[in-house]
This record gives structure tokens, C-alpha cells and sequence, in this order.
């Protein structure tokens, strides 16, 4: 893991970058914000997992062999207090059990009370309002901080409840709330995959020498249909680099076990694409005037002072909003204008 390196000059303006830290922070967290939402996972389960996290890192930067006042040090370094720092050490990470938000409680209370079923067992429609038996009252019985139409709202939100309206009656819209196997699946990957990308962005940002490759190119202006085109050729250059790398890989796994070498080490590598409308609020940074013609960018979340220089195969030139992609220069046949590359620094939106 990268150490922090030496105090920038942007240390001497912490407003600056604390500002930038805490945009970039927005950005990064609003899709989780969206996919906690969307499963119904409540804020206090994640602000659980990001008060561990933050405790983690803290132990992780002390000096080695500095256990002393270890619960002090990190209590100043995160901001919590020491009892809260003392609690989250004890608790295994691998351990965090979600708990239910409001609206997941009242589906499995309703699953579960033999009062609300049927000559057949089922889960019985409920009268929407009304004394006992009601989807009211069931909903007061599971909490009086949130009122029952919202609860309601959240139900059918999830797809676990159908309110209908002609008999003012609510009834559940499946009996089981687990995640399938294949959505696991797809959230497992998406933890080890954004992980990743995440950890080599921050190792680059944190690191004197950025020591992985983390860019992307960036552009706007482009019609649903040139955009279609855009994805169809990433999918063809994830299957040109899938077919490059993977007999490669095999080879040099084979060739450090016939070496004795130390197999201690992993890689990933991706490839991502991601195509949206365009929002007036995010299509000019906060130094850069909106524009009619505004180039597509090659952007790394490193500053610019920590980004290696581009070598010629690299250093592509940033095509202008309407034009082809200018070709890469070649020493056999200079540009006369050389290529534009831009290098976003943490925090800048795109």
C-alpha cells in the first residue's frame, strides 16, 4: 500500500484542498448514496461501515510499533471520540451485519405475524387504514418516527408491496426479500472492481511517484447514436484486451511457479465505459466557462504535478467537440501544433 508522501505546497492552503477533497467526496459518493437507496439499506448502516473505514485507515497510518496511546492518535486523526474509536476496534469488519431499514422490518413483520394470514397461510391485503389488522396500524407497530403512507410509498418503491387503490388494500408483491444470487454476484464485483480502480487513483493522489495507470478520456457534445457507436468500440477493445492479457497471464503465473519465485502479488485490470446526458450544472468545471465547442479531455485522477510524462504512443491530442480524434505524433512526422493534453486534478468536475 502507498505511503502518503511529503506535505505538498497545497498543505500550505487547506482550504483549497480541503474544498476539492470534499467535492471529489460528493462525486464519489452519490452512486453509493443511489445503490444504498435503491436496496433500501438505511444511512446508519453506511455511516457504520465509513466510521470503521476511517478508524482502519487511521490505525494503518500510526508508525509501526507505536501501539501507545494508539486509541488517542486515532481519535485526533478521524475527529471521533476515543469511546467510539475503542467500539469500532472491537468490531470485526468482516462481521457487519445490515440491519433492516423501517420498510424491510414491516415486509418481514408481516411475513411473520400468523394474524395477517390467510385460511391458506399467505400473507393476507391488508384495509390501507383502519384499528387492528389494518396496513396502519402494522406499520405503527414497527415505528412511529416515519408515517405509514411513507412506509407504504417505500414498499412499492422496493417492489415488495402493490397498493390497491380501487379497494384501498395492500398486499405484498413476493414473500421473500434476499438478494438473488446473481445480483450478489454483480454487488461483489462491485466492490472488488471500483475498489480497486479506487485504491490505484488514491495510491496515485497520495504517492510522490504515481505508481499505477488510472486515465480516461473525456467527451461531450456527441449525439445517443454516437454514443452507441462509442460503447460498441469499447466492448471490440475489452475483447481485443481480454485476448492479449489472459494467455500472458497464465504464462507468467506458470513461469514464477517453475521459478520458486513468491507468488504474493495480484493485479486487475479493466476497462470501463460510461455514457449520460448531459447536465448544464457539470459540463464546465469550476475554472472552465461553458462553450460551444469545448474539447474532449484526457483526464487521470492524479495532479499534475504526480503524472509521469506521456510517452508518444500516449500523448494522443484532445479532439475539438465535432472533429476526429487527432492521430498520436510520430517522430517520423511532426505536428505543427503539438497535442493538447489535460490533466484533471482531484475535485475538478468534469
Amino acid at each position: 500500500m502507498a505511503k502518503p508522501a511529503a506535505p505538498s505546497s497545497n498543505a500550505a492552503n487547506p482550504g483549497a484542498e480541503g474544498a476539492a477533497l470534499l467535492e471529489a467526496l460528493r462525486t464519489l459518493l452519490l452512486p453509493l448514496a443511489r445503490l444504498a437507496v435503491a436496496r433500501g439499506l438505511p444511512v446508519r448502516d453506511v455511516e457504520e461501515q465509513l466510521r470503521g473505514a476511517f478508524v482502519a485507515a487511521a490505525r494503518e497510518a500510526q508508525p509501526a510499533g507505536a501501539p501507545a496511546r494508539q486509541v488517542s492518535r486515532i481519535a485526533t486523526a478521524t475527529g471521533l471520540t476515543r469511546r467510539e474509536v475503542t467500539r469500532l476496534l472491537g468490531v470485526p469488519r468482516d462481521a457487519a451485519t445490515p440491519r433492516r431499514s423501517p420498510a424491510t422490518e414491516l415486509f418481514a413483520r408481516w411475513l411473520a405475524e400468523p394474524s395477517l394470514r390467510d385460511a391458506r397461510g399467505r400473507p393476507r391485503p391488508l384495509p390501507r387504514q383502519g384499528a387492528e389488522g389494518s396496513f396502519e396500524a402494522l406499520a405503527r407497530s414497527v415505528t412511529r418516527d416515519v408515517h405509514p403512507r411513507s412506509l407504504l410509498d417505500e414498499l412499492c418503491r422496493l417492489g415488495l408491496a402493490q397498493w390497491r387503490q380501487d379497494d384501498d388494500t395492500v398486499l405484498l408483491a413476493q414473500e421473500r426479500f434476499v438478494p438473488r444470487e446473481d445480483r450478489a454476484r454483480l454487488l461483489g464485483l462491485l466492490g472488488h472492481n471500483v475498489g480497486d480502480h479506487l485504491q490505484a487513483a488514491v495510491e496515485n493522489v497520495l504517492s510522490g511517484t504515481p505508481p499505477h495507470l488510472e486515465q480516461a478520456v473525456f467527451a461531450d457534445e456527441l449525439s445517443e447514436r454516437s454514443v452507441e457507436e462509442v460503447r460498441a468500440l469499447v466492448r471490440g477493445q475489452w475483447r481485443a484486451l481480454v485476448s492479449a492479457l489472459v494467455p500472458e497471464l497464465h504464462r507468467l503465473i506458470a513461469a514464477d511457479r517453475d521459478a520458486g519465485r513468491p507468488q504474493n502479488q495480484r493485479v486487475r485490470i479493466g476497462l470501463y465505459g460510461y455514457g449520460a446526458a448531459t447536465e448544464p450544472s457539470s459540463t464546465a468545471g469550476p475554472a472552465e466557462a461553458p462553450s460551444a465547442a469545448r474539447r474532449a479531455k484526457r483526464s487521470a485522477a492524479t495532479p499534475p504535478s504526480l503524472t509521469s510524462p506521456p510517452s508518444p504512443a500516449s500523448a494522443a491530442a484532445a479532439p475539438a467537440s465535432g472533429r476526429a480524434p487527432d492521430a498520436a505524433p510520430s517522430a517520423a512526422a511532426p505536428r505543427p501544433r503539438p497535442a493538447r493534453r489535460r490533466t484533471r486534478s482531484p475535485g475538478e468536475s468534469e
